[in-house]
């Protein structure tokens, strides 16, 4: 059966979730909700369904809605994050959020907890990990074509000149980094990181990350709101025994180097994806899928599980950063 959907957040993010779930043939827009009411009627029209302009509102009209995008944005971009997600899940409908789970860790535990407690799928939009060059990487280690991982290195940096809070640069983006670094190689024993400020700013905006992952494998994240231009989004580097793989701007190219070969594999655009703002799409369309599918809630991949043990991991790098120590998790 089709899913009725619901959209939290009006903003350029909801618009994009609302436009991917709006063109899906077995998806129906049946509402939207924004705390400003312009907004939420401007979206409900484009997208033909109901305005709202609170969460209680919408579930109060009885509509029938099957899962609900949380879209909302707040302080580092995860604040506003916990009301509306508690109200959906305690609604008993399923939730796809927007990274940051929360910027807050105990915030983040209970909406992993509820949803877990009430059996209900909940995921986050940690759309780096959906593209087609990240999935063939993942097929190629599974299949031992990398051998055993040693070394991953992570580079992912942006110009933004926002100044929210001390720890803004961490919290907003690196819920991406750090996820695609979970994907391919598991959890993480320990975290150690040195952080600086950018010429004029006050917050701490760029970070180098020393981390340990439980297997043995170690990783470096190397992060900034002060670099981009032509230096590109984002670089995963994984070094295994048998070959090295880089991956570039999340979708855009796969690089495969043997240990003992000349032979050098490139692959550029899988899947006919050319660039990042394609991969709401991919990681939307995963989420619609493994509903449409009936799939277990810990079968959710990009789950709110992974998205809180994601900000575990920046929280136990700022504690280093402000302690000065190695912080076990």
């Amino acid at each position: 059966m089709p899913l009725n959907v619901a959209i939290v957040g009006a903003g350029n993010i909801g618009n994009t979730h609302a436009r991917i779930y709006h063109q899906h043939p077995d998806c129906t827009v049946v509402a939207v909700c924004d705390a400003v009411e312009d907004k939420a009627q401007a979206a409900a029209e484009r997208y033909g369904c109901q305005a709202f302009s609170s969460i209680e509102a919408m579930l109060a009209a009885g509509l029938d809605v099957d899962v609900a995008s949380v879209c909302t944005a707040g302080v580092e971009n995860g604040g506003d994050h916990y009301a509306p997600t508690m109200a959906l899940l305690g609604a008993g409908i399923a939730v796809l959020g927007e990274k940051p789970i929360s910027n807050k860790l105990p915030e983040a535990e209970e909406m992993v907890a509820l949803a877990r407690d009430r059996g209900l799928r909940y995921g986050i939009n940690l759309n780096h990990r959906f593209t087609p060059a990240a999935l063939r990487l993942k097929e190629w280690q599974d299949a031992g074509r990398l051998g055993s991982l040693n070394i991953v290195n992570m580079t992912m940096w942006i110009n933004n000149p926002n100044e929210s809070s001390p720890h803004f640069h961490m919290r907003a983006l690196h819920p991406h980094s750090i996820d695609v670094m979970r994907y391919y190689c598991g959890d993480v024993a320990k975290v150690q990181a040195f952080f600086k400020k950018g010429e004029g700013r006050s917050i701490w905006s760029n970070a180098q990350v020393n981390i340990l992952f439980e297997n043995g494998i170690i990783g470096h994240l190397t992060g900034s709101y002060d670099a981009g231009g032509s230096y590109g989004l984002e670089t995963l580097e994984l070094v295994g025994s048998e070959a090295r793989v880089v991956l570039r701007d999340a979708c855009e190219q796969l690089e495969f180097y043997p240990r003992f070969s000349p032979e050098v594999e490139t692959y550029a655009y899988l899947g006919g994806m050319l660039k990042f703002p394609e991969t709401f799409g991919s990681r939307i369309g995963r989420w619609i899928d493994q509903n449409l599918e009936d799939a277990k809630p810990h079968e959710i991949d990009g789950s709110g599980d992974d998205a809180l043990k994601a900000q575990q991991i920046i929280e136990a790098a700022i504690e280093s950063w402000e302690t000065g120590t190695v912080v076990e998790l």
